[in-house]
């Protein structure tokens, strides 16, 4: 389980005074304004900041980092991923965050193995689990209650029950 949330990669400097340009990966851009301290981590190191402003700009947040006071510091943060603690991430019932559903083993409603959780695709209407089977292929299943019937986070196990035509 990952200790550290990317919520955000900086894309550039804006401006003269410190701010940075980020890319919200989060499914919730207000976050940025609802979590201190954050961890910016760029070529293996992590450093501890807080967030002095936030504005946000055609989807981009616009944070202004304590310690970060020039555009040429400003500049040496591109591609910085920007983190939050795990303690930091509101725990929604009947929600999980995709980082602790990828590589979950998924088994059918007897208990036979289907495959494991290798990504999680976002749709309009919901989301699709991809599981891979042993045998290398591909089956995917929608996070709707009809197909999805348990999650299981401390064995680390998917409950699903697959209709005839999703495994072929």
């Amino acid at each position: 389980m990952e200790e550290y949330l990317r919520i955000g990669v900086v894309t550039s400097p804006h401006g003269i005074r410190g701010e940075v340009n980020v890319y919200p990966t989060t499914d919730d851009p207000a976050r940025f304004t609802q979590v201190n301290p954050v961890y910016v981590e760029t070529r293996g190191i992590r450093a501890e900041h807080t967030i002095d402003h936030v504005k946000y700009f055609k989807g981009m947040a616009i944070l202004k980092l304590s310690g970060v006071d020039s555009r040429t510091e400003a500049e040496g943060l591109r591609q910085a991923e920007i983190l939050i603690h795990r303690s930091q991430s509101p725990k929604v019932p009947g929600q999980y965050l995709i980082c602790d559903l990828l590589g979950m083993s998924v088994v059918r409603e007897d208990g036979s193995a289907v495959g494991t959780v290798e990504d999680v695709l976002e749709t309009a209407a919901h989301s699709v689990f991809s599981v891979r089977t042993e045998g290398g292929k591909e089956v995917l299943v929608p996070n709707v209650p009809a197909f999805i019937l348990d999650v299981s986070e401390a064995d680390r196990r998917m409950t699903v029950r697959l209709i005839p035509g999703m495994e072929d």
